[in-house]
């Protein structure tokens, strides 16, 4: 599933190739799933000749605005992808090794196409429907955005507001750091993966951190983040000792992690991967 470094690099791929461009022309696959009803051809009048101003994001929702007209609102769901046609581009782990094109050289399960006034393309793609593609008057204050908390990337908390917000819950560490009123952006592996860095067990509930600890999670969720985004969301270089490398596959997955077992259950409702010899 996209987490927030591939929904910055999706937002970087479409601002390096649309930002100041004019769209010039549109094409919304019919999809009442991925558009929620709304006719492709709401979209495509939507944004058609008017110039890209600024491509934004929050959390792992993206939007790119436009001048003189609405805002094309963006969540990529659990497989949906965005990618500049004749350019390379990393995959996620849910599309496989299946072709990204079919054998005409059109993008395979495509919702959304723009084209810009030089000619450059972006296309979007899912093919488990789960994305969803809306316009908006302005993104920040769309309800499913303005509900979110601060940006994990851009406006990460400080030591002390993590500290008082952990003070009274009594949840998961895990469930909270993906509690995306409070901040948004941490999705499932990088949970695993500050996690297993700050050396603190997911089942640990929020308010049983000691400060020392709350200062190694700050920091875990910083450069975590941080490293991901600059590596373009392309997990071969992620460090050589991330849990990322080795926290899928369930019962076929890998049993260790650097000679340490590695465990695999639900915490939060959601699979968790951790490693117990060193998170305490």
């Amino acid at each position: 599933m996209p987490e927030l470094p591939e929904v910055e690099t999706v937002r970087r791929t479409v601002e390096r190739t649309l930002l100041g461009r004019r769209i010039t022309d549109v094409e919304a696959v019919v999809d009442t799933i991925v558009f929620q009803g709304v006719p492709p051809e709401a979209i495509e009048e939507g944004v058609i000749n008017h110039t890209v101003i600024s491509v934004g994001r929050k959390g792992k929702f993206w939007w790119i605005e436009l001048d003189g007209g609405p805002t094309l609102a963006i969540h990529l769901g659990m497989a949906g992808w965005v990618r500049e046609l004749g350019q390379p581009s990393i995959r996620l782990r849910e599309h496989g090794d299946a072709p990204m094109d079919d054998e005409d050289g059109r993008p395979r399960f495509l919702k959304l196409m723009l084209t810009s006034d030089d000619g450059r393309r972006i296309a979007m793609t899912d093919g488990r429907r789960l994305a969803r593609i809306w316009l908006t008057n302005d993104a920040p204050s769309d309800p499913r955005i303005a509900q979110l908390g601060p940006d994990v990337l851009t406006d990460l908390p400080s030591v002390e507001t993590l500290a008082a917000f952990l003070k009274g819950r009594k949840a998961p560490i895990k469930a909270l750091l993906q509690d995306q009123t409070w901040i948004s952006g941490i999705g499932n592996w990088i949970a695993d993966e500050v996690l297993y860095h700050a050396r603190i067990a997911p089942a640990r509930l929020g308010n049983s951190l000691a400060h020392h600890e709350i200062d190694a999670l700050h920091g875990a969720i910083r450069n975590v983040v941080r490293i991901a985004v600059d590596a373009g969301a392309d997990s071969t270089k992620y460090p050589k000792d991330w849990l990322f490398h080795v926290r899928w596959g369930g019962g076929k997955g890998d049993e260790f992690h650097d000679g340490r077992s590695l465990i695999r259950e639900q915490i939060g409702g959601r699979t968790t991967a951790w490693v117990p010899e060193l998170q305490k």
